[in-house]
Formats: structure tokens, sequence, C-alpha cells
């Protein structure tokens, strides 16, 4: 491998709809940079990036995962991700270490939910894109044109072909560098000026150029090419073929000659303690800089043990580097850095800024975690980038007993290298869940844990994940007094609930003047409301959106003490809750379906029968329907096996939350009194 610095790093995410051709897109870029003799088989499990058991099962992808090569001087990290919707935290969660992010289309199926998805995630944080239309052998020209159409109608017209298919049906010709000299469905110099027109527009002074000389050299053009990449003026569409090789070459050279090295790419923001973004921390070689690296996924190796990938952001890791995770103060070392090539641990002299790398044999490393070698700066922390709430779930038994915390383990280290699944322990119903995207994720955790962990266990429906909220406002007081002859108890609250506007959580303020509860037991008030939050008042579930503002109280001099007002604190608020007219909520999925159009009017009736809302229907540009739905996710059970029976296993559909809102009368009714009932 030969020796680059960080200019010459290109850091690549590939994402996209399932199918799309991201693994063998993968495997071809290999295999025409020299990483690999030959591109592998999804069908006989030989590819670099799907290496897991299951994958190779079921042929397609469902984690992300890294390979490199090296192109001339440049060295390229590809990340590829899964596709389906149910593993979007697997991709999400390792876009961070990207610099520009690759949106792969298959030209068959065209722009699909998750393309959009992806590009709306993208553009949001400010991500440099180019998007690759993949599978160009399987359609014509006149298909091609009108993908290429309909991406900029979508899109965008900043979305512009690097390059195109040639009418020979063998070549491709570029338009970034105007090769005129053959013709494809599109005029090349046409798209060339557009490109031009394009870039300009972000450097007044090359755009008076080009307005006075009429002309502009290509050389001149890669820093406001780079910087209308940062500022998503410009997104340029690359056309492939990973089945015969078709733009692979191509598509090489754009990733080396316009995508973004990381001095260039994304700038990298992080926060301080209150979650205020404090920097940005461009890439540095300079010596007196400290390491600080960002953890964005883990791995649970058989062999090698848990390894943490990360991207280094500044400073750098050699062998033997003492490192801290956050802001823990015993120091780890540096036994072995690696750079992850599929399931291949390659030993790395150095990780620079820029680079990926991963150290095995860390239990304290963790997702999102922030890796440093000084504690003398201010520590940073990494962006929240919102993932996605995982909201179906499974409650799991170990069949052996003996077993449960093997099984515990086991569910933390796929939690571990999934951050859309959850492990939730229910007290009340003596659950322990695995929460997770859809279906088919938590069924290849499942298998997970029979295969990879030998594990023998027992699932079925988990509970509902309700809340309760209220309706109006109303106060509640309490006092707790309580004397046996030693040390008494004291504390009396009073205070006032309102109801806040959906999704706002839990407000707490303290309104108390004249010490009528001394500052020291405010958070006693609190800890004993949020308590009651957590236990429900009416049906079991946790209380959301709601303002509690403590008003007054009483205090005693000698029996007052820290568990009196976390009593009264919580027999007050449940006090005023009980005034303040409660409900229960249900969780509501937003539910999108691609499927034929002769299916449109079952599907969309079968969702009104579920007490779902149709917000809208449209076709796709390969003639299929899409629905769009609100739907109570109590109705959704075992709905993927529905829809795949109502279509014949051509449907597909994907859901995520969507908000709470309030359950049906009879329904209420029903919670309460089963938790009135269980009490």
């Amino acid at each position: 491998m030969s020796a680059y610095g960080t200019e010459n790093i290109r850091n690549i995410a590939l994402v996209g709809h399932a199918g799309s051709g991201k693994t063998s897109l993968v495997e071809s870029l290999l295999h025409q940079g020299g990483a690999i003799n030959q591109p592998g088989a999804i069908d006989k499990g030989t590819t670099v990036c799907d290496y897991d058991p299951e994958e190779k099962q079921h042929q397609h992808s469902i984690g992300s995962a890294l390979a490199a090569l090296d192109v001339g001087q440049t060295h390229i990290n590809l990340i590829d991700t899964p596709g389906y919707p149910e593993f979007i935290g697997q991709a999400l969660g390792v876009l961070p270490a990207a610099d520009s992010i690759a949106v792969v289309i298959n030209a068959q199926h065209g722009i699909e939910f998750m393309t959009r998805r992806y590009m709306a995630w993208a553009e949001k944080y400010h991500y440099c894109r180019a998007i690759i239309i993949n599978k160009i052998d399987a359609v014509s020209a006149k298909q091609l044109h009108a993908q290429y159409e309909n991406i900029r109608d979508v899109f965008g017209n900043h979305c512009l072909a690097a390059n195109l298919p040639g009418k020979d049906g063998q070549s491709i010709v570029d338009c970034f560098f105007h090769d005129s000299g053959q013709t494809a469905f599109l005029s090349v110099p046409q798209v060339h000026t557009q490109i031009v027109d394009q870039v300009v527009e972000v450097d007044e002074k090359l755009m008076a150029r080009y307005l006075e000389q009429g002309h502009i050299a290509v050389e001149q053009l890669h820093e406001p090419f780079e910087k209308a990449l940062r500022d998503n003026h410009i997104i340029p569409v690359c056309f492939v073929s990973s089945v015969d090789g078709r733009g692979i070459k191509e598509l090489l050279d754009v990733f080396v000659r316009m995508m973004p090295n990381p001095f260039e790419g994304t700038r990298h923001p992080f926060m301080d303690e209150g979650g205020r973004q404090v920097r940005t921390i461009t890439p540095s070689l300079q010596a007196d800089q400290h390491v600080i690296a960002h953890v964005f996924k883990l791995i649970h190796d058989p062999y090698v043990g848990k390894i943490g990938v990360m991207r280094v952001h500044q400073g750098t890791i050699h062998h033997n580097t003492q490192l801290y995770v956050g802001e823990q103060r015993k120091a780890i070392k540096v036994n072995h850095l690696v750079r992850i090539h599929g399931n291949d641990y390659k030993e790395m002299v150095r990780a620079i800024p820029g680079d990926l790398c991963g150290i095995p044999k860390v239990d304290e490393f963790c997702f999102n975690a922030i890796v440093h070698n000084s504690h003398d700066e201010d520590h940073v922390h990494a962006l929240d980038y919102q993932l996605p709430v995982p909201m179906i779930g499974l409650a799991i038994d170990a069949k052996k007993h003996g077993d449960e915390q093997k099984l515990f383990e086991a569910m933390e280290k796929l939690a571990a290298e999934d951050v859309c699944l959850e492990i939730d322990r229910n007290a009340d119903s003596n659950e322990t869940i695995l929460r997770g995207m859809g279906e088919l994720q938590l069924r290849i955790a499942i298998e997970k844990l029979t295969g990879r962990f030998q594990l023998a266990i027992e699932t079925h429906s988990p509970s509902i994940a309700y809340r309760e909220t209220i309706t109006a406002s109303a106060d509640g007081i309490y006092r707790h007094k309580k004397q046996s002859g030693g040390a008494g108890q004291f504390g009396e609250v009073s205070l006032r609930v309102e109801p806040l506007d959906r999704g706002e959580g839990f407000v707490f303020e303290n309104k108390v003047v004249g010490g009528a509860i001394p500052g020291q037991f405010i958070p006693a008030v609190e800890k004993g409301v949020r308590q009651a939050i957590h236990d429900g008042a009416v049906a079991g579930y946790p209380i959301a959106d709601v303002r509690v503002q403590v008003l007054d109280g009483k205090h005693h001099s000698v029996d007052s003490n820290e568990i009196a007002f976390v009593t009264a604190g919580r027999k007050a608020f449940l006090s005023a809750v009980a005034e303040a007219n409660p409900i229960v909520l249900e969780p509501i999925m937003h539910v999108e379906i691609i499927a034929a159009q002769d299916k449109t009017g079952d599907l969309s009736g079968d969702l009104v029968a579920r007490r779902g809302q149709i917000h809208g229907t449209q076709s796709n540009v390969d003639g299929n329907m899409i629905i769009s739905a609100k739907v109570p996710l109590s109705e959704l059970e075992s709905y993927h096996s529905h829809i795949k029976s109502m279509t014949g296993g051509e449907g597909i559909y994907t859901m995520e939350f969507d908000r709470y809102q309030p359950a049906p009368a009879g329904l209420q009714k029903k919670l309460m009194a089963k938790h009135r009932a269980k009490k």
C-alpha cells in the first residue's frame, strides 16, 4: 500500500434502496482498483462486504462494511451500507465517517423510497453528494434518459451528468472534461456547458472571466467544483454497470478527481456538554494537535473481540499511543491498529487525519464515543444525528434456565453493532424486549442469537409502548408526615401540572419563593415527580408532554429530609394528574407502501380498516403506486406477512414512528381498567 497524505484520502459512503447493487458495485470498484483479483458474487457469498453468515444466507446486506483501495497516490475508503429500511440505523450511523455520499439508484426501478430518504438526510446535514445510476446494462437508452430527467425533476436541475453511456452501447462518454468526440443520449457539449455554468456561480471572479472569455479551462474548475459540491450547488450523476463493468473506471476517476478530500469535504461539527455546536474540526497534521477521533461503528468479531471503528479528525494515532475514551480518566494503549477490509484486518503503521481505522480489544468503546489523547482541552461530543427511534419489538426469553445473563449479553452485543436495536426491560410486564425498525431486522437478530450465540429462545409480541398525558391544568398538594418514635419525616408540596404540545416532553420549574421548600429539597421533589412520570398514573405507562411547576410547600427544621419530599412530590403530582383529565396516547406510524397499481384499492381499504388515514397516493417512475398513510402501531402486528399475502409477495412497505395521539375511548377504558385490576 502506497504512502498517502490527508489530501489524498477519499471517504465515500454508498447508500441507496435495497437492490440498487451497492455491494456488487463495491466489488467492481475494488477489482478495477486492483484491491481484489476478481469481483465476488452475492449469490456465492464471496463478496468483500457481505461476509456475515446471515448476509450470505439471505443474499443482501444487513450491516455496514468497509473496504479500501488505492488508485495511484489516492487512498479510497468505501463504506457499503444496507438498503432495507429496517437496517437504516446501520447506514445512518456510519455516514459521519464520510466526506461525500454516493446515492446508488437501480436503473430499472428509478427513485425509490430510500433514495429520497438518503438524499434528504444528506442535504439536511450538508453532505457532498453524487448520484450513481447502476445496472445500465438492463435498460435501454430511452429508459436511461427518462430516469435521468426524473432525477432532475425530483432532486433539482443541479443534478448534472458527469458522464453518459455512449450510443455504441459499450463506452462511457465524459461530460465534465468535455469528450465531444463521442455521442450519447444527450448532447455532451450541452451537458458540459451546464456543468460549467453551474460551477462558476460559486466564484464571482471565475464567473466574470467566464462571461468575458466565453470558456473556462477544466483545470480551473476543481476548487469551485468542490465548493459547489459542499454548498449543494451541484450533484454529479454517473452511469455504471456493476455487471459488465461499464463506467467503473470512469467512476473511480470521478472519485479521485472530483470528490472532496477531508480538507475539502463535509465539515464535521462537535458539541459541548450542553448540546451546543462548539466548533468544526478541520484535519491538521501539525505536531501540536492532539488526537480527536470519532467511533462510528462497533464490530464484535468472534476471534478478535470488540473492535472500535473510528474516523480520525485530528492528530495521528500510532502503535502504543495512549488514548482516552470520552471523559474517562483511565488511558487505553493502542496495541493494534488495523485497516478494515470486509472481515479482513490489516495492521496499519499510523492513522492520519481523515483516515478510517479500527482498534481491537477495547471494551470501553461505544458508538458515538470521542477518542482523544489529552484532557487538557475542553472535551467535545459527537453531533446528535437524530437516528430513527426503534418502535417494533419482540419480547424474548431464554428457554433454558440459567441462560438469562448470556442472552442479555448477546443482545447487548447486537445492539452495540446496530444503533437502531434497543433492549428495553418492562418491569410491569416482566418482559425483556428487543426493539428495532421492522420485522426483518428483528428476525435477523433472532437468527444471530440462535446461530452465532447458540441460544435457545422464545419470543412473543410485547406490550405496545403507550403513553399517558393530561389535557387540562390542575393543582395538587400532598403532605407527607410520618412519626414512629424516632426521627420523623415531613414534607409538603403544592404544585401545578399543565399540558404541553405533543412531543415537548417534560418540563420542571421551581416557582417556590420565600424558602417554603428549602433549595436542597427541590431536586428531591423533582425526583418524586419523575418516578411518577415513569410509572404512570392511570394506565401504567410513562407520562409525556407535561409541565410541572412547584408553587409552595412546607418543611420542618428537624423532620424534613429527602425521602419525605420525594414522596410528597410524587403524591402531589399524581393528585394533580388525576384532576387534569388524563388520557392514554398510542403510537402512530408513518407507513409507505409500494405495490402494483391494481393493488392500490385493496391496500388502501385494508389500511382504513386498521384505523389508518390515507395521506396520499402517487405513481412511481416504474409504474407502481406509493401509498402514504398514518396507522396506529397496535394495528400493524404481523403486517409484514399480511402485505406479502395481499400483493403476492411483490409489495414492500416501510414504517417509522410519526407521533403519539389519543387512543380511542374504548381502548383507553380497557387499558385503565387493566391497570386498576393489576394494582
